[in-house]
């Protein structure tokens, strides 16, 4: 099959950031993939997607001119002339469809969020059955598919955007004497919680039965000045150092992570500070309590400080404990999204894909 898979950005982070194990996993099946963004926005996505040997088409528009970007992929797919079109996001889903009707082309969709805007919802509750499949990233994902866009099992799968593989590098264990390291991935933007971090942090300078410790955050956005002067006004011990191109490296050298989010879908960042060996505080959002185990880390409700700066001293209490608790993520995750797994069941709904494709010929 020829595939176009059509995302909203090539933003980093986010539904992006899985595309190149995705779409490894179709061209292994001998399908052919070219990736079609509707806008750049900060364009950390492209580099990952180029080193893995994708064709990338992106549109010079912006994220609200849905006409123009209605009109231009039309166009593209009128040149490249695909068998399916896979989505990914509300919107690229919305234009995918229009476009799928428009060419009688089958339209495929990633579900990836588990809490939609109201309107977002609305239209895709609306135009649920222009899409012949719909793919799940996640349980939590899935149920919010069925729950509020209505879609029946019939026309619901399920296929875990984290591929968990071994050969992952794992964090160095905390040593005696030394600053307990705890970090956090992602773009700097309200819906990440890191204000609430930044709240928690300062309860816990006042606590004189912890470790030396520091917090670095791994990301760039819109809420820099605003974390930056948090940071500054309660001389907090934590770093931003923008965005990484590495995130397996800067999970390596880290012994906590923590994932404040207000919510989420799968979140594939907290799930690789397991991988990388690491226990994990995060909130109760998305994927994340299916996961995270008291044995791994722990689970706080969103924009909670005191019960986030409890977790948090918790841990730090005993700095010891960290390596095996991260040992024992790392463990889960092998064994619930293991890279045989994902790409088993990449291949299996591929099939599906190949079949809904005939029906149509």
């Amino acid at each position: 099959m020829k595939i176009a898979y059509v995302i909203n950005s090539v933003e980093g982070g986010g539904a992006a950031s899985p595309v190149p194990a995705i779409t490894k996993v179709m061209r292994d099946a001998g399908h052919h993939v070219e990736v079609f963004a509707l806008t750049r926005r900060d364009g950390l996505a492209i580099e990952p997607m180029h080193n893995a040997g994708l064709t990338l088409h992106i549109r010079p528009g912006t994220r609200k001119d849905h006409g123009p970007a209605l009109r231009w992929l039309n166009g593209q797919m009128r040149a490249y002339k695909p068998d399916v079109i896979w989505t990914s996001l509300s919107r690229a889903t919305l234009l995918g469809q229009i476009v799928g009707q428009w060419r009688h082309i089958p339209v495929v969709s990633w579900q990836h969020s588990a809490r939609l805007k109201p309107f977002n919802a609305y239209l895709l509750r609306r135009f649920k059955n222009k899409t012949a499949l719909w793919v799940a990233d996640s349980s939590c994902v899935a149920e919010q598919t069925r729950n509020t866009l209505g879609v029946t099992a019939k026309h619901l799968v399920e296929w875990p955007i984290f591929r968990a593989d071994a050969d992952f590098p794992t964090a160095t264990p905390w040593q005696p004497g030394t600053t307990v390291r705890i970090g956090t991935l992602g773009r700097l933007h309200p819906v990440k919680g890191y204000d609430t971090l930044c709240a928690a942090i300062a309860k816990l300078q006042s606590h004189t039965d912890l470790p030396p410790f520091e917090v670095l955050i791994a990301g760039e956005g819109e809420e820099r000045t605003k974390l930056e002067g948090l940071i500054a006004q309660n001389n907090l011990p934590v770093r931003i150092l923008g965005h990484v191109k590495n995130p397996s490296e800067f999970l390596a050298h880290l012994h906590l992570y923590v994932q404040p989010s207000l919510w989420e879908g799968f979140c594939l960042a907290a799930h690789e500070a397991m991988l990388a060996a690491l226990p994990v505080i995060a909130s109760r959002a998305g994927e994340m309590p299916s996961t995270i185990t008291p044995q791994t880390g722990r689970i706080v409700p969103p924009q909670d400080v005191d019960a986030l700066a409890s977790a948090l001293h918790a841990l730090l209490k005993h700095p010891e404990h960290l390596a095996s608790m991260g040992q024992q993520a790392r463990s889960n995750v092998l064994a619930r999204f293991g890279a045989q797994h994902f790409d088993q069941t990449g291949r299996a709904i591929l099939a599906r894909v190949e079949q809904i494709v005939a029906s149509r010929q």
